[in-house]
């Protein structure tokens, strides 16, 4: 049995919840966000609260059992994200590397011969601080992983000297170079 897909997701004060057959839509302060949730798993509004289950019980193996527990975390992402919101905090780490936002598109100099010019998706805002310290904030939080990724791919952090692009907090193993 799932112990995530149990627990039921509380609704705060400010978010509004659509339960139509199997789409959900989740409104609150800051936006809105729709999901559709596979056949076997259900969503019953009760009161305050959302309770996710199988449709049929004992029936499904451990796919069911998985899809119950990953619906109950999307939806808790879901009202987490209309309410509050999500950020994450990614470094840029090397001589001459700096980053910079001008309007929707993020600036990025990382030892190319070229800057790195990245369209922000609609509904991912980025800070600058620093000009090394990215602060990527949104509602959705499997876009703003998305877009975290996406950006660290240009510049993946080497194990020699530590340069390129990693998220804050992220320790590089560093390797030792050639010996003479």
């Amino acid at each position: 049995m799932s112990r995530i897909g149990k627990q039921p997701v509380s609704i705060p004060k400010g978010v509004e919840v659509t339960i139509d057959n199997q789409t959900i839509v989740v409104k609150g302060k800051l936006g809105s966000l729709t999901r559709v949730i596979p056949d076997p798993i259900q969503v019953v509004r009760d009161g305050d609260h959302l309770m996710v289950s199988p449709r049929e019980q004992g029936k499904g193996g451990k796919e069911h059992w998985a899809l119950w527990g990953l619906t109950r975390a999307l939806l808790s992402n879901m009202v987490k994200g209309v309410s509050d919101g999500f950020s994450k905090t990614m470094e840029v780490i090397g001589v001459g590397y700096r980053a910079a936002v001008e309007g929707r598109v993020l600036k990025l100099n990382l030892g190319f011969s070229h800057p790195v010019d990245f369209q922000l998706p609609d509904g991912i805002d980025a800070v600058v601080e620093k000009n090394t310290l990215i602060m990527i904030k949104g509602i959705d939080l499997e876009r703003i992983g998305q877009t975290c990724a996406e950006i660290r791919a240009y510049r993946l952090p080497e194990p020699y000297k530590g340069k390129g692009v990693l998220y804050a907090g992220e320790k590089v193993k560093r390797k030792v170079g050639k010996k003479k």
